[in-house]
């Protein structure tokens, strides 16, 4: 039961992190962004919260394809 609610929420991150990736691609190169380190949200480019919504993306899209062995 548990390996089911935890693939469940990797395919809510999956999710989530694809439609910020795909809501950043669509933001005009003047609009701020904001991107929440800890507590604390700090102002930064577009493409750089692209890259990291999209490192999240693959590694939460690696951890979904790992075969459950714990």
């Amino acid at each position: 039961m548990e390996t089911t609610a935890s693939h469940h929420d990797l395919l809510k991150q999956v999710r989530s992190h694809e439609v910020a990736v795909a809501e950043l691609n669509n933001l005009s190169s003047s609009r701020a962004v904001y991107q929440r380190n800890g507590n604390i949200y700090f102002r930064t480019s577009i493409q750089k919260a692209k890259e990291s919504e999209q490192k999240q993306l693959d590694f939460a899209k690696a951890k979904l394809q790992k075969p459950s062995s714990s």
